[in-house]
């Protein structure tokens, strides 16, 4: 996106500040420009050389791990008081019909994927394996919320990375590629052998029991799922950033969604291959499931080394579990919720609109928080927030106010309705239906979806501001709790709307 040149500050040779035009997105000098000679800001704005004897090591905090020169630290934008008072941001200038448009393609292609994966669920609930291990309905969302949690904080990352100018050397681009790509890796294999586990206990804590075999067909099918599809959906994300970059989008935009696109439908695919294969052979070759389990775990030590490598992944090496392992824990609430559905006769069809509700819900709340933290990064320095954000939260500062983010957040909320409308007629027009979905289950479905995104907008709001404050990184922190919550919301805001379908008697076509 090209930058006005007006009201805007660049760096002149000499290292003072003057007038001119903002660098576009990673235009920004990497850290490795400066490590032979160390500067520092002083009061006036001009950058000053520090001798060289007198030399510090970065320190990298879960804050500024994408921003270790003191340059990131805070933005080489100029700042104003008051504008920081007004929590705006400084930020390159954004148009509405710019941002509606970087935003409204990616979450159409994300509408169509969670469709796809939506009616593939449909299909593949006939399976024998579904059939014979329903504990499979409760692995679903927490796999796909995994998954969707790990491409969207890495997309997030790596926009970050690219306003602040941390992508432009080529040494150091790649080796944050390759750091955060190994370190995916690492939380994906891991996380998948939590998710089975997790599923094994809700699934015995409903049923009262829980065969050997069952287990391990758990664990296999979803460490190979969540391997492969992370691996495949990370490298389209480093394409997809990379091509923002060089074609002057704001990658803050369109990362997110793209991200999750095609992922839920990718990531189903894989898990029902996956399950249907190991099931097919664990009466006579049950061993081919342990050394599945054995192969990815011995490649844990690899992504470890590699991930090291980076200061940026080497810190969330130590630092980034807690929120994906919590958002793990929440999206397999989900899927128990969405087991007992799915099994009562009464609320046939949930399972079709389930990853629907909660892949939108999550995506667009994902783009917020991304622009959030984005702004945070470069315009305020550890721990400091606008002062509109340092007293009680309103939900009314969420949507209203003269920043770019509170209208971005009312462009998310407008593309709901509309949004969900054309997605719920595309799922009845593939289902090869010639009926139209009735008034009172359009409406139902509807206002749980805005309900979820609206109440989502909110915590997001809060939300990343608060962990911004606490020292944490939003990029890696966020995202994974707001997905998850997506996936409870909607999970129990569209039970409870197919809940009072059934109770008024409304088959939900006429």
């Amino acid at each position: 996106m090209v930058v006005p040149e007006s009201h805007n500050d660049k760096l002149s040779p000499n290292g003072s500040v003057g007038r001119g035009t903002i660098p576009q997105y990673g235009s920004y000098p990497s850290a490795s420009q400066h490590s032979g000679s160390p500067q520092r800001f002083i009061s006036n704005g001009s950058i000053s050389t520090i001798s060289p004897s007198i030399h510090h090591d970065p320190e990298y905090t879960e804050t500024d791990f994408l921003l270790p020169s003191q340059l990131y630290g805070r933005s080489t934008l100029s700042r104003s008081t008051s504008a920081k008072d007004a929590g705006g941001s400084v930020q390159p200038a954004e148009s509405l019909r710019s941002m509606l448009l970087q935003i409204l393609v990616p979450f159409l292609l994300a509408g169509l994927g969670t469709i796809c994966a939506g009616m593939l669920l449909e299909v593949v609930q006939s399976w024998d394996v579904f059939q014979e291990i329903t504990e499979l309905f409760i692995l679903v969302p927490a796999v796909l919320g995994m998954k969707g949690n790990l491409e969207m904080t890495l997309a997030s990352r790596l926009s970050t990375a690219v306003n602040a100018g941390k992508m432009e050397s080529t040494r150091e681009k790649w080796m944050l590629i390759m750091g955060n790509l190994a370190l995916k890796q690492l939380q994906a294999t891991v996380l998948g052998l939590l998710a089975s586990l997790m599923a094994t206990v809700l699934g015995w804590m409903a049923e009262g029991q829980m065969p050997l075999h069952h287990i391990m067909l758990l664990c296999s099918a979803s460490v190979s799922t969540t391997f492969f599809a992370s691996l495949l959906q990370g490298i389209i994300m480093v394409g997809v950033i990379l091509g923002s970059m060089r074609m002057g989008i704001n990658p803050d935009n369109v990362a997110t969604p793209m991200a999750a696109s095609f992922g839920d439908l990718i990531t189903l695919a894989l898990l029902a291959c996956f399950s249907q294969w190991f099931f097919s052979l664990i009466e006579l070759y049950p061993y081919v499931l342990y050394l599945v389990d054995m192969l990815f775990l011995c490649l844990i030590p690899l992504w470890v080394v590699i991930s090291s490598k980076h200061p940026a992944s080497q810190l969330l090496l130590c630092t980034g579990w807690e929120p994906i392992i919590t958002a793990m824990v929440i999206s397999s609430i989900g899927g128990l919720i969405l087991d007992k559905a799915v099994s009562d006769p009464n609320l046939a069809g949930i399972i079709v609109y389930a990853p629907v509700i909660n892949g939108i819900g999550g995506n667009l709340v994902s783009i917020q928080a991304s622009r959030i933290s984005t702004n945070l990064h470069l315009n305020y320095s550890h721990k400091e927030v606008p002062e509109d954000r340092k007293g009680c939260f309103s939900p009314c500062r969420t949507f209203f106010g003269s920043g770019a983010n509170h209208r971005c957040a009312q462009v998310l909320l407008l593309l709901v309705i509309p949004g969900q409308f054309v997605f719920l007629h595309a799922i009845h027009l593939l289902k090869g239906g010639h009926t139209l979905p009735s008034a009172l289950f359009t409406v139902s479905f509807l206002s749980a979806s805005l309900i979820q995104v609206f109440c989502l907008l909110c915590i997001a709001d809060c939300m990343v501001h608060f962990l911004w404050r606490q020292g944490k990184d939003p990029d890696s922190y966020s995202i994974p709790y707001l997905t998850a919550l997506g996936d409870l919301l909607g999970t129990v805001l569209l039970s409870l709307a197919f809940v009072l379908l059934w109770y008024v008697g409304d088959s939900g076509i006429v």
